[in-house]
């Protein structure tokens, strides 16, 4: 029968069935954008405190620190420690097998009002050491340890440390290879077997093994100045692509750099994963070119390679420093 001749001979007009109600459909959508975001947060907390909890600490602020100064500051080493290597990733790597640990890098980063102020410390500087007469301020660390190193640090610069950051040869390279590598333009090629290093010059992407070698070489004829200065770059390169939003929102690259980082890096036992990320925010604004970054200025040598600081400069660079204050360029390093 044809469908018209189904229709009510009485005139009536029936109505199909009623058009969706809009607004329900979006009450209903935006309940569960709002679930899904939920479990999110609830998944980025529950994997920040992960985080947090997997980091090592040590003891390494002083108790009964004396120094006091406006800001907040961050000693960053970075050690020589082999932990955790295997012998074919010491073999790879060009690190060697030596027992122990030093300090292979030492740098200072102040942020608050005057911006991010970033200073090389060269390991060679000829210090005080509390209780261990005068030597090279790595030997501070061999001595004892990271606390010892603070006290040092403390002392010479009379600026109070906040935090403190430590990072293996392990840590080092498996968080450059979590974020694709860093891009670096390298002024002269470098041929160095002991480091492990054999790069051209130019500009170019450095995976871990070869950013490695790239800061920790010494063949340069500015030897250690050159050495500090590649590693205040690199770090800041580092940090800046690290925290770039395409590594922030790419879990492929955020998960493995964060289990990276914190699974292999050693701070103070007060400090937590928020810490790290204000050492992050401060990195990014002396890699975004508002920030300063130095080395400690030096007066000359104090026998053999032991560097001696220039007084009166590093005064003016951590006077202003210990008061948030920018420094004077004549303060800058070496």
């Amino acid at each position: 029968m044809h469908p018209a001749s189904q229709a009510p001979r009485d005139g009536r007009v029936t109505r199909g069935p009623s058009m969706p109600d809009w607004r329900r459909v979006r009450r209903a959508t935006r309940g569960r954008w709002k679930a899904v975001l939920i479990l999110l947060l609830v998944a980025f907390v529950g994997f920040g405190v992960y985080l947090d909890q997997n980091m090592t600490r040590v003891q390494a602020l002083p108790a009964d620190s004396q120094a006091s100064s406006s800001g907040t500051n961050y000693l960053i080493v970075g050690s020589d420690s082999r932990e955790g290597l295997s012998a074919e990733d010491e073999e790879r790597l060009a690190t060697g097998d030596a027992a122990g640990q030093r300090t292979d890098t030492i740098m200072l980063l102040h942020t608050g009002s005057s911006g991010s102020v970033l200073v090389s410390i060269p390991r060679d500087s000829y210090l005080p050491i509390p209780g261990n007469g005068s030597n090279k301020v790595n030997a501070a660390f061999a001595f004892g340890g990271p606390e010892l190193l603070v006290e040092t640090v403390e002392a010479a610069t009379g600026l109070r440390i906040d935090h403190y950051v430590e990072v293996g040869f392990g840590g080092f390279v498996g968080a450059v290879d979590a974020v694709g590598g860093v891009d670096m333009c390298v002024p002269r090629a470098i041929d160095d077997p002991k480091a492990g290093l054999d790069i051209q010059a130019g500009c170019q992407e450095l995976d871990g093994t070869t950013a490695l070698g790239y800061v920790r070489t010494r063949a340069t004829p500015g030897s250690d100045f050159d050495r500090v200065q590649r590693q205040r770059e690199f770090l800041s390169a580092l940090l800046g692509r690290a925290t770039s939003p395409l590594t922030l929102i790419n879990p492929f690259r955020m998960v493995p750099l964060a289990s990276a980082v914190t699974g292999t890096i050693t701070v103070d036992d007060s400090d937590h994963i928020w810490n790290l990320a204000g050492l992050a925010w401060g990195m990014k604004g002396v890699s975004g070119g508002d920030g300063v970054q130095t080395t400690v200025p030096i007066g000359g040598s104090a026998g053999g390679s032991n560097l001696r600081w220039d007084r009166t400069r590093a005064q003016a660079l951590f006077g202003a420093l210990q008061n948030d204050q920018a420094p004077p360029e004549s303060s800058f390093g070496p």
